[in-house]
């Protein structure tokens, strides 16, 4: 949350120069690469109002089954 709150990314490409496992699926969804790239982390971020939306979370081999552009948030 400390990061988030403090950052000042305006771009995916400003966050993926502070986190450099980080990938860029597009503007706002982000896939982060955990535990040596054991697990994968999506994220949907709202860059003005500081917001970061977990969509996903899950294994490598997990990962190679959906589409991460299109997953959704799950209720």
């Amino acid at each position: 949350m400390y990061e988030v709150k403090f950052s000042t990314w305006k771009y995916a490409n400003e966050l993926k120069a502070k986190y450099s496992n980080a990938g860029i699926i597009s503007s706002k969804r982000i896939v982060f690469n955990i535990k040596g790239n054991d697990y994968r982390l999506i994220v949907d971020v709202e860059y003005k109002l500081k917001i970061v939306f977990i969509v996903w979370f899950g294994t490598h081999k997990e990962y190679d089954k959906i589409d991460a552009k299109k997953v959704n948030y799950e209720n």
